[in-house]
Parts: structure tokens; sequence; C-alpha cells
């Protein structure tokens, strides 16, 4: 049994590594997060010691090394701007870190992170679960079988969001990375994992809500367009009471995928604790793109930009 600290309890994501640590069977010591609205601990580990300033947590993670009870992992479920210190604080006490996406907003983060990796002996895992995905793990195999084709994708991805997201943390471009890292991510990264590498990226739309563009990857020509916002949904979408729409489609084929995730996140931490995880260098593809995006110019899409271009006039 490992044990674990948890920061960023009471965000979305962090049910899910609740739920993993307890179904690989290890045990959470602590955790922190500056909100106090985890009730959700309750149902995963009620005797964890829970923290809503960072140096209590710390210091009370000092005080159980000084009793001989160690902290393997630290779970990472914070602000993404917050993930490369939280990362820091994990190795510098002797803990490897699993975190959520994105790793970190910019590829020189990764980078520091490296020299501490080889300053502490510890490792950091980013959870990539997309690639863990049978369906997805299926298009590989099918890519990998046709050496030297190149595929049109279109990768269409709203999820619609309210007012609350622009006053949120994710809703400033500094603590997030806009829309293309917070709801983008994860695609680009099994985009890349699939396709091979970048030859090309380029802006066609950049908002605080949207953004769309083209990916030239080594293997694939990738319109892609993400939306926050519910009115660039259809009207039939909406008429079927939906809030969100995802589509990739491979040379007109779509891929279908919406199943099989509810235990993504427990089959990542399986592999992490085999010594299996996704580490720093499979993290930089994605955020190397995302980063490029931020500091692009918009230009004009001619006869590459998505069909949901229109949508935003």
């Amino acid at each position: 049994m490992k044990n674990f600290a948890l920061l960023g309890v009471a965000g979305y994501i962090a049910p899910r590594h609740l739920e993993a640590i307890k179904a690989t069977g290890n045990n959470l010591i602590a955790a922190y997060d500056k909100f106090d609205s985890v009730g959700i601990m309750d149902s995963y580990f009620p005797n964890a010691d829970f923290f809503t300033e960072f140096e209590r947590f710390d210091r009370h993670l000092e005080k159980l090394k000084y009793k001989g009870q160690d902290i393997d992992y630290f779970s990472i479920c914070t602000p993404n701007y917050l993930h490369d210190a939280h990362i820091r604080s994990a190795l510098r006490r002797g803990a490897d870190a699993i975190c959520e996406k994105p790793l970190v907003l910019n590829p020189w983060n990764l980078d520091a992170l490296k020299h501490i990796e080889k300053e502490t002996g510890r490792k950091v895992y980013n959870i990539l679960q997309l690639r863990l995905h049978k369906d997805i793990i299926e298009l590989k195999k099918k890519v990998e079988a046709n050496p030297g084709k190149k595929y049109d994708i279109d990768l269409s991805y709203i999820t619609s969001r309210g007012n609350w997201y622009h006053y949120s943390w994710k809703g400033d471009i500094s603590k997030s990375g806009g829309v293309a890292t917070n709801i983008g991510i994860h695609f680009f990264d099994m985009l890349s994992w699939i396709f091979g590498g970048v030859k090309s990226n380029i802006l066609h739309y950049s908002g605080k809500d949207a953004m769309s563009g083209y990916l030239e990857l080594e293997n694939a020509n990738v319109r892609w367009f993400l939306s926050i916002n519910y009115d660039h949904l259809s009207e039939q979408i909406k008429a079927e009471g939906k809030r969100t729409y995802r589509s990739i489609t491979v040379d007109g084929e779509e891929i279908e995928f919406s199943g099989g995730f509810t235990d993504l996140h427990i089959k990542s931490y399986e592999e992490v604790l085999k010594g299996n995880g996704f580490g720093l260098e499979e993290a930089r593809p994605s955020i190397e793109v995302v980063h490029e995006l931020r500091g692009a110019q918009v230009q004009s899409p001619r006869d590459m930009g998505h069909p949901f271009l229109n949508r935003l006039k």
C-alpha cells in the first residue's frame, strides 16, 4: 500500500483521482485545497487529514516524516498555473508526482522539472488517459499498419460553459493557458501520439470562448475547432437538450470513442504504480503546440479552415 497526498481535492477532476487511489489499493494520508467543499472525501478516505492552507499542509507532512510515515505520491489536481510549483514540492519532499493535464503551461517549465527529477531521483507522471482508451489504441494500430499514408482529420469539440467560467481562473489565460490549453490539450496529445510530430501549426481564430486552426502532423492534416460557447452548437444538438458536441473524423469516417472513459484514471494509476506512466517528454509535444498557439498571429484560413468557422460570424 502506497501513501498519497492530494492537492486540489475540491476541484472537478479530483474525484477521479480519489477513486483511482482507492481502486488501486492505496491510501490517502492528507489533502489540500483552499476551498473547503470537500465532502466527497467521505466516500473514499474519511480519515485523511485536510488543510486549506498549503503551509499547514506542508508542515503536517513534515511531522509525519519524522514519525516515519513518508508520502510516496502527490496527486496534483490544482489550477494549471500551479502545477509546476506543486510538482516541485512533491519531488523535493521525496515523492513522485501524478499530475493532471496540462502538466505545465510552457515548454521551459518541463526543462526545469527535468533538472529537479535528476536532483531528487523522483519522477513526474502526466495523466494522458486517452492513450489508454481501447478505441484510440486501435486507431493508432491502424495508422501504424499503413506507414506513409497522410490522413485528413476534422476535430470538433464544443463543451458549453456558463458565465462563471470567465470569472474563474479558467477564464484567465495567464492561469489556464486559454481555450486550446484548457480543453484541447488532451486532443492535441492524442493526435500527435498517433499521427506523429508537428510540421505546421497555424491559428485561424482566437477568442476568449473559442479557437480554431490547422495542424499539420507527419501523417495527418488536422482542422480543429474548440469552443466553450453554447451558441456555437448546431440547432439540432440544442434541440436534443445537449450542451456538448465532440467529433473526430479521419478521412471522413467518424471515430467513435464516447464510451470507455469510466476507468481510464484507474488504468493510468495502475500504469504509474508499475513504473509505466507517461513522463515529461511524453507531455512535451502537446504543450509545445498550445504554447505556440498562445503567441501565434491569426492567419487567413483559405481552404484549410474548419467548417465551424462560419458559426463565429
